[in-house]
């Protein structure tokens, strides 16, 4: 199998690959490969996935654009569980698995799916807020159980390989200890653990937006991230994805449903220059990304969504939803203050997407 793979010790002997070096540190112990070949002419695959504080399904829709099989989500944020369900065909499990008997439920209704299949990957955003130092020694907190709750899982569940998401700043949490303890964690269950911070706009999603990801394997395989699709310059814009849905009416089913602002708040908003945002102590918020180039970062931060480069209001959730690379019939369910925090916290299925298929190669290779 052929494969075009970059490692830490290639980077440092000067290989020029200005791609690469834009998204990951360089000490970075990566492995790389083209799933360019893949992307638009993936099949359905008999691998299947597992997804944990799935939210309303972002990594969910990209593993199913990969070509796998979802066997269950799990999150606890109703509006988002309900979104979950009307997405997809494999059910969500609604509970706090802080609560051991919740746990054991949701492993246990796993077995039952899975009717003897392997559970091939499992996927989590676990927080982070709650890491800290004990002389030399990276402990949780109760706010950071979460993570210790996804190990135990995996460690009852065994998948193949295990998906982990994070803010780009875990990997500066106590000079990097916090790190360094997660790899270590996951090398005693027995997994080979990869990590290296991944750019969304390298893989058709319009937005920068930086996640960590770790991946890790069981299997005796080589853990592949994903190459980037896409130089920088040829990136996809804010309008690429937007533009069609200016005189786009008013759809409540469609989830585009316009805030209404004020006069002065209409003046105020058209008066912002692309790149800045409406108030200066804001720098990711209530901000209007320039319209021919990929979206800032989108979030939900109580309300103050990103401003509209073209039309004088904040973004509906549907033209969120667009720069997140969230395909037109996936629908969010809840009020719209709840579609926004879905929106605005899911990882973006391209990008998801992309992991899959690096993980799909990683299988094929070991296995074929």
């Amino acid at each position: 199998m052929q494969n075009n793979m970059v490692t830490r010790s290639s980077i440092s002997n000067g290989m020029q690959d200005p791609g690469h070096l834009r998204s990951f540190n360089i000490n970075d112990d990566v492995n790389w490969i083209d799933i360019s070949d893949d992307w638009d002419t993936c099949q359905k695959h008999s691998l299947t996935f597992i997804d944990l504080f799935s939210g309303a399904g972002g990594i969910s829709s990209g593993f199913e654009m990969a070509g796998y099989k979802g066997i269950y989500g799990l999150d606890n944020y109703d509006a988002a569980v309900k979104t979950y369900s009307k997405n997809f065909d494999h059910p969500i499990f609604n509970g706090d698995i802080l609560q051991k008997k919740v746990k054991q439920n949701f492993i246990r209704h796993v077995h039952e799916s899975l009717d003897g299949r392997r559970v091939n990957v499992m996927t989590g955003g676990f927080p982070c807020q709650g890491f800290s130092l004990a002389g030399n020694r990276v402990v949780t907190d109760p706010r950071n159980s979460l993570y210790v709750d996804m190990l135990e899982i995996v460690d009852e569940l065994k998948p193949d390989f295990v998906v982990m998401e994070n803010v780009v700043g875990l990997r500066s949490m106590l000079g990097g200890k916090v790190e360094l303890s997660i790899i270590n964690d996951y090398e005693r269950k027995g997994y080979e653990v990869n990590v290296t911070t991944l750019n969304s706009a390298d893989y058709h999603v319009p937005q920068k937006r930086k996640r960590v990801i770790f991946i890790a394997n069981r299997i005796g395989a080589i853990n592949y991230h994903p190459e980037p699709l896409l130089q920088e310059k040829d990136y996809r814009t804010i309008r690429s994805a937007i533009e069609d849905l200016i005189h786009e009416e008013e759809n409540v089913e469609f989830n585009h449903v316009f805030t209404k602002h004020s006069g002065e708040m209409k003046k105020r908003i058209g008066a912002v220059k692309e790149g800045s945002s409406l108030y200066s102590n804001y720098s990711d918020s209530w901000k209007k990304s320039p319209w021919e180039r990929p979206s800032s970062t989108i979030k939900e931060n109580h309300g103050g969504v990103n401003l509209h480069p073209r039309i004088s209001r904040t973004l509906t959730a549907r033209e969120m939803a667009r720069i997140q690379s969230f395909p037109d019939h996936f629908i969010f369910e809840g009020s719209k203050s709840k579609q926004l925090v879905q929106i605005g916290n899911a990882v973006p299925p391209l990008m998801a997407k992309a992991i899959g298929l690096a993980i799909r190669k990683t299988h094929d290779q070991k296995y074929q």
